[in-house]
């Protein structure tokens, strides 16, 4: 390292520790009122060409890992498709805002992925956009906290759980392939909660652990195509979601290894490198990005 260049920052004081100011929102949550702010990379992600040409269809890239992975995408050279929900539209604006600012096509599509048609009218509208589909990264996920237990999760908040973070995902995932030519991909957002449930998000890590074995068996379907699908499982990362439904995320992520949650900006270059040519020989793989959190 030349003399004039900073040393390289200790990992658990490159962003926010733990404790945060106490937070409730309604759900899904919103990015303004959040403290401390999120990070996306607006100022810091830097793109070198990876996927000049590519064109990405991203669910929940509203906010959260969603936009990280969307401006990841778009200063790597993608135009990405990003869907919202109705109360989302705002932040959809601004995660197309920053698409955009780095010279790429933005579409924001209002979409309700627990709705089978809504997932068929979501893939065509996105072939209508770009004519086909190189990179589908299945993002959207609903979770809810019960911490009293089993008796306390409703049908209602099971339903809801199971379609927005499978149905959607295998929907999506069908109805995408045909217009997905070899050398695309598929990524999927697993969890730490796939492999080490936290008891008060029982339905919530269940179908994370399904999201893993569903990419796991879809990878070796579709090898033969050229289509690669992998997963990447992220630790705790300060998105909406959390202030929307833990009931005091003053604590979150403190109990890492690296004391602190993930920022959004911190999971994209893991959905850059495997949708890349770089990881042409990946397929079937979860790439951990827990903070020291061990996983088998």
């Amino acid at each position: 390292m030349a003399q004039n260049e900073p040393p390289t920052p200790h990992p658990a004081e490159q962003h926010p520790q733990p404790e945060f100011a106490q937070q409730d929102q309604a759900h899904p949550g919103w990015t303004g009122p959040m403290d401390p702010p999120p990070d996306h990379g607006e100022e810091t992600y830097r793109g070198s060409g990876l996927l000049t040409g590519r064109r990405a269809l991203i669910t929940g890239g509203d906010s959260g890992i969603g936009r990280a992975v969307a401006l990841a995408y778009a200063r790597e050279g993608a135009d990405v498709l990003l869907t919202y929900l109705p109360e989302e539209q705002d932040e959809a604006r601004t995660t197309v805002g920053l698409v955009e600012d780095a010279g790429r096509r933005a579409v924001a599509v209002e979409c309700d992925i627990r709705v089978e048609e809504a997932c068929r009218s979501l893939v065509d509208r996105a072939v209508e956009e770009f004519g086909r589909i190189d990179i589908l990264v299945n993002n959207a996920a609903y979770q809810m906290s019960q911490p009293e237990g089993i008796a306390a999760i409703s049908t209602e908040q099971f339903d809801r759980v199971v379609r927005t973070n499978l149905y959607g995902m295998f929907w999506l995932s069908k109805m995408a392939l045909p217009h997905i030519p070899a050398g695309g991909s598929i990524i999927n957002s697993a969890s730490v909660q796939g492999y080490k449930p936290s008891p008060h998000l029982l339905d919530y890590a269940m179908t994370k652990g399904a999201i893993v074995t569903f990419t796991q068996g879809l990878a070796q379907m579709l090898a033969k195509d050229g289509i690669r699908v992998n997963a990447v499982a992220p630790g705790p990362v300060w998105t909406p979601l959390i202030p929307a439904t833990l009931p005091d995320p003053q604590e979150f992520g403190k109990q890492s290894p690296l004391g602190r949650p993930a920022q959004p900006a911190e999971m994209a270059p893991a959905y850059v490198f495997l949708a890349s040519p770089q990881a042409s020989y990946i397929t079937g793989e979860i790439v951990n990005a827990t903070g020291g959190t061990p996983l088998p």
